[in-house]
């Protein structure tokens, strides 16, 4: 057990003292605390949860419990989070491994799961980035993403997990900054700046009256849209947004907004955060930072999760493949981006020792060595280590790594495991040649050590693919 930092909750005690209305304090921790705060407890993403059967979605719950825990130990009772976007665009920029996938279904029980599990410990959630920022190719913070889908297409698909959401009366909804040109008369306006979006669609005629907050503000795609400051506080309250993240012109928005806003209008706002603070039990004095980390329970959680998330996609019998190469001296275990003394190949080597090299940066390591020391052997079990989330310039990996790979699959019986973004397989040449292909998702001990164990329990995967993947 582990408690956050006396410094972080000084602060937060300094912060709430000063203000003369309790403050409802929020951070958007999608996979935990450590999305934002270091050595804090981490839970998979949301694409690996995405991987579990339908039937452990009360282990998404348990997350949502967990997640509900720590921020309470931080002082914190609204938690931004989950997405509901749906997976639908395997070049999504931003999105890809913070959604639970591609079917609708799945990700609104996934959702209200994760939403059920925090308000079960008294932390309020958040459904985002409404209308759906799935089916997109532009990063919101750099640019403003454009939905070409009609309102019957967004009722079919996008709009399916707020529909749930507002069902199962989620907290309060997210609106993202992505145009709707269907939804505005065919103009690219935002839809944090849409009154089409939030009071005609959102309010109108999706029956929602809880508290709707806005994306942040300051991001590009709305940030530098008006010169005069204060103005874009101004069209993001009248669009309808109750809360705006990260307004960066404070007390010019709040004089604009007192000078063009009916009281009646203020009031609506006033209400909705009030009525949640009441829910989080901060009105009734419940302010004070409450239990502490348990990084054992995270610990005990995500292994589970590893046991039935983690996916099989190809297995041409790799364990008996591997034990009769081993026998022959014919077996060679390759780490790509992380070193041999990792928990996956520590876990085999119980049953499975072999000689082991290791890739870990252009800077430190040898790729043409490896190539020619690999050269004596005929089964490898390969390891890559995803060096980021986030698909920009191929999720870091190196083009003389996927060159190699390319390589060793059309000339050696190759087992592979794929710890980190699925999205990645398909930038794989020849991976289809692959004698065996695992995608384990996270890179925790937890995880590697399932997958170490696994190898040698056939029919052992439960995990499926959260989207749909077409390798080489």
């Amino acid at each position: 057990m582990m408690t956050v930092t006396k410094k972080s909750k000084h602060l937060f005690l300094v912060i709430k003292k000063s203000a003369s209305t309790p403050l409802l304090i929020s951070i958007d921790a999608e996979w935990g605390l450590a999305m934002r705060i270091e050595k804090t407890p981490q839970y998979p993403y949301a694409i690996t949860l995405g991987a579990l059967p339908s039937t452990k979605s009360s282990l998404v719950y348990e997350v949502g419990k967990q997640i509900g825990l720590d921020l309470k130990a931080a002082g914190i009772q609204y938690n931004l989070s989950p997405l509901a976007d749906i997976n639908n665009n395997p070049n999504n920029p931003v999105i890809g491994y913070r959604s639970f996938g591609e079917n609708k279904e799945k990700v609104a029980d996934f959702s209200i799961e994760y939403l059920k599990g925090m308000s079960e410990v008294g932390v309020l959630g958040c459904l985002k980035h409404f209308p759906g920022h799935g089916n997109t190719n532009v990063d919101s913070h750099l640019g403003l993403p454009v939905l070409k889908e009609t309102l019957d297409e967004l009722l079919e698909n996008e709009l399916y997990p707020f529909i749930k959401g507002i069902e199962n009366n989620v907290d309060s909804i997210m609106i993202g900054h992505l145009a709707v040109p269907s939804l505005n008369g065919g103009k690219d306006t935002s839809a944090t700046l849409s009154k089409a979006v939030i009071q005609d669609l959102l309010r109108d005629k999706l029956g929602y009256d809880g508290l709707v907050i806005s994306d942040a503000l300051n991001m590009h795609s709305v940030s530098k849209l008006y010169e005069t400051k204060g103005q874009l506080e101004w069209e993001a309250f009248n669009a309808g947004n109750d809360v705006l993240c990260f307004a960066e012109n404070v007390p010019e928005g709040i004089e604009a907004i007192y000078k063009n806003a009916s009281p009646d209008r203020i009031f609506e706002s006033y209400n909705r955060i009030m009525k949640a603070k009441e829910k989080a039990g901060i009105l009734s004095g419940n302010t004070a930072v409450s239990g502490e980390l348990n990084f054992e329970k995270t610990s005990q959680l995500n292994l589970e999760i590893a046991q039935n998330a983690i996916t099989k996609i190809i297995d041409n019998g790799i364990s008996d493949l591997a034990i009769e190469a081993q026998k022959n001296n014919k077996l060679a275990k390759l780490s790509l981006y992380k070193n041999t003394e990792n928990t996956f190949f520590k876990t085999l080597n119980a049953k499975l020792d072999s000689p082991e090299f290791a890739f870990e940066s252009l800077e430190t390591s040898d790729i043409v060595a490896i190539k020619n020391e690999l050269e004596n052997f005929e089964t490898l079990i390969i390891s890559l280590f995803v060096p980021k989330a986030k698909p920009l310039n191929n999720f870091e990996v190196n083009d003389e790594v996927f060159e190699l790979l390319s390589n060793l699959l059309q000339t050696k019986k190759c087992i592979i495991y794929v710890f980190g973004n699925p999205y990645v397989l398909p930038l794989i040449p020849n991976l289809k040649k692959a004698s065996g292909l695992i995608q384990a998702y996270q890179d925790f001990e937890e995880f590697q050590k399932t997958v170490g164990i696994q190898f040698f329990e056939k029919n052992s995967f439960t995990g499926v693919l959260p989207v749909n993947i077409d390798i080489q």
